[in-house]
């Protein structure tokens, strides 16, 4: 498996997708996979909108404090240790159905905590809230449920006496109308115009709609190719709100590709630049720029659908604005989802990853239903350096790394690092989460702590045929828990987990390797008659 043959669109590849990766295996019928990565599927644009547990109209039965650290906005919402201990949110919705809640919240106590979720009065599931260790280690738990037009009550009702988790925040996914508006949002064409007015009949450039979107407004851009010299950026002073983030989009249906091909290959050419906090970033195309395609400076930003490819330095990457920015303002709560970065290289061949959240960034930082391949370093990259310190916790959850170290054309760089997951650096401690994720053929370690002496969660990822070791942590006080690896074609060294690591992980190399496909239905994945791994992630078809 080399290369990508590209049936997915730009409104990114785990959008609801059935991927086949290439291996050597007992030819067998395909059983039916136990679990799926499910993102939530999405025909239209989405909405997402954080609401604060501490922040009316959400009514806290309880106490609101912020005693423990992690949190977002000002609080969060300490339910009374009772039945009667609840949370109630007020979420909108532009359209009736389908919605996406994900639920931040921190059970430092040795039990769950069960609760009704409760939406327009009436009782529609009964989530479990898992202990999480600490107060202060926040997760994030994701619902679905169904909104009507307008707004909705979206209430946690406990149901022991133990109480609520502490809630922090939600986040809902709602579905935008498929129509575009003719007022109120500001247009953009490749042909566009800064005196244009913004209109339909009318857009303007991309620069100019930057200049002029407030707070919570709209901007289209229309499908094709917009060619850049100078670097795009949304300034520190445009922000929207944490009810309502200002949104920059691609015209429902049509892809508008971003094109920084004339820059030269340097640390000051970056593509697109989010200096400013709470906005939405959806379905755009950036490509070849000098640097960064992307490049996040941000808090409380959501970039979504977005494919960061061929260009000279990291994909899409976290990091801070200024080398004088203090560590308080880093880049936190950010969420980068269902994005692809592919085949973004330097001239060196060692900087150049798919993502990263590295060097400078916050707490908070989540991606999730994400796929970095073919990068010539790594597919992502969590660095730490002694000059700068720790950056805070991220988590990576149900994404995809696979034939990082070589590029789609072949070519591969020996000074790549050419990880799956590089989590680490410098022996400096940051407790990250990994969790049902996937590594795949990467040039070196699937999943590597590289120096990071932390805790971290590593749970319930697969891990196959890496060139060194599937899992390599060699020092540490990490939890393994229901992690899988195997190797057919390639021939790596055994992984290492030093940590805590029990019998829920299943280890299998060499002879053993045949258990891999006996067991495969059970772990969520199957292989086809043809011998090719088979992972069900969601609707749509892509072979590796």
């Amino acid at each position: 498996m080399r290369h990508l043959r590209h049936a997915m669109a730009c409104t990114g590849l785990l959008a609801g997708t059935l991927v086949t990766l290439s291996a050597t295996a007992p030819a067998q019928a395909a059983p039916t996979p136990a679990q799926a990565i499910t993102p939530p599927a999405q025909a239209a644009a989405a909405t997402i909108t954080r609401y604060e547990a501490e922040t009316a109209p959400a009514v806290c039965t309880g106490t609101l404090d912020s005693d423990w650290t992690g949190y977002s906005g000002t609080g969060f919402c300490n339910g009374a240790n009772a039945t009667s201990g609840s949370v109630q949110f007020t979420v909108n919705a532009a359209t009736a159905g389908a919605a996406t809640l994900n639920v931040r919240f921190a059970n430092g106590a040795t039990a769950a905590r069960p609760a009704s979720l409760v939406v327009n009065g009436t009782t529609v599931q009964t989530p479990s809230f898992e202990a999480t260790g600490a107060w202060s280690t926040w997760a994030t738990k994701t619902l679905t449920v169904t909104l009507n037009a307008g707004s909705n009550t979206v209430r946690l009702n406990p149901t022991t006496a133990a109480g609520l988790p502490n809630v922090d925040h939600i986040e809902a996914t709602t579905t935008d109308s498929t129509t575009p508006p003719a007022t109120g949002a500001i247009y953009v064409s490749p042909s566009g115009t800064d005196g244009a007015a913004g209109t339909q009949s009318a857009p303007t450039t991309l620069t100019s709609a930057i200049s002029r979107v407030t707070a919570g407004g709209t901007i289209y851009l229309r499908g094709g190719t917009y060619a850049y010299a100078s670097t795009v950026t949304i300034p520190q002073t445009s922000n929207g709100t944490s009810a309502a983030r200002t949104t920059l989009s691609a015209y429902p249906g049509e892809t508008p590709v971003l094109n920084f091909s004339a820059q030269s290959e340097s640390s000051s050419n970056r593509g697109l630049q989010l200096f400013g906090s709470y906005w939405h970033v959806y379905g755009l195309v950036v490509e070849r720029a000098g640097d960064n395609g992307i490049y996040v400076g941000g808090s409380d930003n959501v970039i979504e659908r977005t494919i960061t490819r061929y260009n000279r330095d990291t994909g899409l990457q976290l990091g801070r604005i200024a080398s004088s920015t203090p560590a308080a303002q880093w880049p936190s709560d950010n969420l980068v989802l269902s994005a692809e970065s592919h085949d973004n290289a330097d001239s060196d061949g060692e900087d150049a990853d798919g993502f990263a959240a590295k060097l400078t960034t916050g707490t908070g930082n989540v991606f999730r239903y994400a796929v970095s391949h073919n990068n010539i370093d790594d597919g992502w990259d969590l660095y730490t350096k002694t000059d700068t310190g720790a950056i805070g916790p991220v988590t990576i959850e149900d994404s995809l790394s696979y034939t990082n170290g070589t590029l789609s054309d072949g070519t591969v760089n020996s000074n790549g690092d050419r990880n799956g997951y590089k989590l680490g650096g410098d022996d400096i401690a940051v407790n990250h989460v990994v969790r049902r994720s996937i590594a795949f053929h990467n040039g070196k370690h699937g999943f590597t702590y590289n120096s990071n002496p932390g805790s971290m969660a590593v749970s319930n990822n697969l891990s196959i045929d890496n060139a060194t070791r599937n899992y390599s942590w060699d020092a540490g006080t990490s939890v393994f828990r229901s992690n899988t690896s195997c190797r057919f074609g390639v021939s790596g060294s055994n992984d290492k987990t030093i940590g805590d690591a029990d019998t829920t992980n299943q280890f299998w190399t060499g002879a053993n390797a045949s258990r891999c496909a006996s067991y495969s239905g059970a772990l969520g994945w199957s292989f086809a008659s043809d011998g090719r791994l088979v992972v069900t992630l969601g609707g749509k078809q892509v072979t590796l």
